[in-house]
């Protein structure tokens, strides 16, 4: 694995082109080779996010989500699962602020409270 952020990120490129061959040749649902550029892809992102901490102290806004093979076969929507996936600084949209919410906190002369 290279430490330069420019080789890593080449290797990104060429596991993206790889992917887009493998997709267009595929041959069934199943195809290994769009499988095994899933993973290239994968793969390659995580090195290139690496050299790119590793030279800058950077990080991209993406995130490589690993696919739960034991959740094929569940239908039903659990948060706990979306909770697991996020970062520490994100929030699910229930966990947003309504603005209502503030309303009865404004000043008596009619001005708004600042936050």
């Amino acid at each position: 694995m290279s430490n330069d952020p420019r080789a890593a990120l080449q290797a990104l490129v060429s596991a993206f082109e790889e992917h887009l061959v493998a997709a267009s040749n595929r041959r069934s649902d199943d195809d290994p080779a769009v499988d095994g550029a899933y993973i290239a892809i994968a793969d390659a992102f995580d090195a290139y996010e690496e050299a790119l901490y590793d030279a800058y102290d950077e990080v991209t806004p993406l995130t490589v989500f690993a696919e739960d093979e034991s959740d094929d076969d569940d239908d039903d929507d659990d948060s706990d699962d979306d909770e697991e996936l996020l970062e520490d600084n994100e929030m699910l949209d229930e966990d947003l602020v309504d603005e209502e919410d503030y309303e009865d906190l404004d000043d008596t002369d009619g001005a708004r409270s600042t936050r």
